[in-house]
């Protein structure tokens, strides 16, 4: 059932094009990611398709079943200060709601003939099991002091009490902006979970790519006012990306040598020129349009040399540090190494920050010390140090600090170079800091802790805000940083591609060094959850293996192995004469063949998983 209809959609501000004839359905059951970067319109479509905002231009259409029924999760909720967080909690018409809040009441109160009275009504409204989602829902949440005003919680408290409304409203079309803010890496993975397994309509926008992997049906790219709509998760996408760039290149390479031929022959016209040669003319002018188009790009490959680092890095020795009764780290010891990229890890309150303003003696330790070697420099990403003059230029800011940052071989990268390869081209270089979106002004932050060319990078959540392209350059950049770096952030991907190892914060002060990636790290303590329920489950009696059948799975298995072969073979010939051709109609006959042969392998392979996993068990 179609739930929401866009038809030639436009959308500016001033001379700023968000959105240019924009096509788009949406029907019941797609989970759907827009991926843009910042600043190009994103809240701003969310809005429309909210309802909150509306679209320019006499022709634009937009229609919405009456059957939407549709909550919009903002990145920054509004709430009325005064309310406690049981008011927003609660604050719904739905009849179970409002009974489940009144039984806890009756409860709380002892009134024992009321609890008789809502027990009935729950009974009749068949409500008990909402009443238990409710109480999971706030307790995986962390949601407990409902008397407190919302006016006093933290923004990342006021998320997780808008996110808690939201599901227990449980609307059938949800706008999530941002939904995975300020939530711990458990809380995510909960509410990835959570997403998966409801018959529910999502249109939102994350930066969290596993998050998009794992939950999305669709995924919508917004690019310089364009809409690219690609189904499948974010591998998906990727692949369907780069099969539309090289597209694209290729219709480039053409329109530019077709470009210096009609210029030629434009140059060689006479200035009385007939209808066929105005329209050559036309048809010139959308070549050169073509051909002269820029085209950005999300990698970043510079060679830096930061400040050189000596025998002595970092030391922590039995570091020590409590709160009252909370213990945030006990007796830490370590000594860190040149090069070394370390990822934090831990729930929300168990003192991620705490350990980092220790490691920068931003605060004092209760017991044993941190040594500093003489050569370190520190770059100190925190989450609240969002201060930039708003009367400056977003040049100006960068060239305060420095005109320039060293690079290998005596070379230099200026100050609008980096600004350039994080996203702010020359043209926005010369606005104010005041005119920048929020995702902006956080990027031109994080380049003014780059700019003072440290050599020990400390990162608090630098994810939060920064669009996906704005992620991958910084991951190239950390990647080929020379220093030392530590990073606290609950995107796992990020994690995955920028570090080597962990320090996973367990709580009570209980700091373990895990050396792998994140996946990894929950793989194994799945497996731990895994194996302690086994050890209570009795030994099962030895299996008959049935030969034949073990057979027939052997010669499917191979059969598979072989088709898996023939396709990597294909793809790889197609990928080849990718390089060489040129005709467009030839190039979409074959990218439509390379997406045939990716679903075929993504079935081919699942199949082989199923026919191994047979076997397996099988064989025991």
């Amino acid at each position: 059932m179609q739930l929401l209809k866009i038809q030639n959609g436009n959308k500016s501000y001033g001379e700023k094009i968000l959105l240019k004839d924009l096509n788009l359905t949406i029907s019941q059951g797609d989970k759907i990611a827009l991926v843009a970067k910042n600043g190009s319109g994103k809240t701003t479509l969310l809005k429309i398709i909210a309802g909150e905002e509306s679209l320019d231009g006499e022709n634009a259409y937009i229609e919405i079943s009456d059957k939407a029924n549709r909550y919009y999760l903002k990145q920054v909720p509004e709430f009325h200060p005064s309310d406690t967080v049981e008011d927003v909690i609660y604050n719904s018409n739905n009849e179970k709601i409002q009974t489940v809040y009144k039984y806890e009441k009756a409860i709380a109160s002892g009134n024992e003939e009321e609890i008789r009275v809502l027990s009935q009504t729950l009974d009749d409204l068949k409500a008990w099991n909402f009443g238990s989602r409710i109480k999971e829902v706030l307790d995986r949440l962390k949601i407990k002091d409902f008397q407190k005003e919302m006016q006093m919680l933290s923004g990342g408290q006021q998320k997780r009490v808008a996110l808690a409304q939201m599901l227990i409203v449980e609307p059938d079309f949800i706008i999530l902006d941002e939904p995975t803010n300020h939530l711990d890496l458990e809380m995510i993975e909960w509410l990835e979970e959570y997403l998966q397994s409801k018959n529910l309509t999502l249109f939102m926008v994350t930066h969290d790519r596993y998050f998009l992997e794992r939950v999305c049906t669709d995924i919508i790219e917004l690019e310089q006012g364009d809409i690219f709509r690609h189904k499948g998760n974010y591998t998906e996408y990727l692949q369907n990306k780069e099969l539309r760039q090289q597209n694209d290149q290729i219709k480039h390479e053409k329109s530019k040598k077709l470009y210096k031929k009609e210029l030629e022959w434009v140059r060689r016209m006479p200035k009385a020129r007939g209808t066929k040669a105005k329209s050559r003319v036309g048809a010139f002018d959308d070549i050169k349009k073509e051909a002269t188009k820029r085209r950005e790009s999300d990698t970043f490959s510079i060679s830096l040399d930061s400040s050189r680092l000596g025998s002595k890095i970092l030391e922590a020795h039995a570091l020590t540090k409590s709160y009252g009764d909370m213990n945030m780290v006990e007796n830490f010891t370590y000594k860190f190494s040149k090069g070394e990229k370390i990822g934090i890890v831990g729930n929300n309150g168990v003192g991620k920050s705490t350990f980092l303003n220790l490691l920068t003696k931003e605060i004092r330790p209760d017991g044993g010390k941190i040594v500093v070697g003489d050569t370190i420099k520190f770059g100190y990403y925190t989450q609240d140090g969002l201060k930039l003059p708003e009367d400056k230029r977003v040049l100006d800011v960068i060239r305060d600090i420095a005109e320039f940052i060293p690079l290998e071989k005596g070379k230099k990268l200026t100050a609008e170079s980096l600004l350039e390869a994080f996203l702010f081209p020359r043209s926005q270089q010369q606005v104010y800091v005041s005119q920048l979106s929020g995702g902006e002004k956080r990027r031109l932050y994080l380049l003014t802790i780059l700019m003072e060319n440290p050599n020990f990078l400390i990162l608090d959540e630098p994810t939060n805000d920064l669009d996906i392209i704005t992620l991958n350059i910084l991951e190239e950049y950390l990647v080929s940083f020379p220093g030392c770096l530590i990073v606290v952030t609950h995107d796992r991907y990020f994690l995955d591609k920028v570090v080597d190892h962990l320090f996973i914060l367990e709580g009570n002060g209980v700091i373990k060094d895990y050396n792998g990636l994140y996946m990894e790290y929950r793989a194994s303590k799945t497996a731990e959850r895994y194996d302690e329920v086994k050890a209570d489950v009795p030994a099962e009696k030895p299996k008959q293996v049935d030969r034949e059948k073990q057979k027939q799975l052997k010669n499917k298995i191979n059969k598979l192995e072989k088709t898996l072969a023939d396709l990597q073979k294909r793809k790889a010939k197609i990928n080849e004469i990718f390089l060489t051709l040129e005709d467009v109609d030839e190039i979409t006959k074959l990218s439509k063949e390379l997406q045939h042969i990716d679903d075929d392998l993504e079935s081919t392979e699942m199949e082989w998983f199923e026919a191994s996993e047979a076997m397996e068990e099988m064989i025991g």
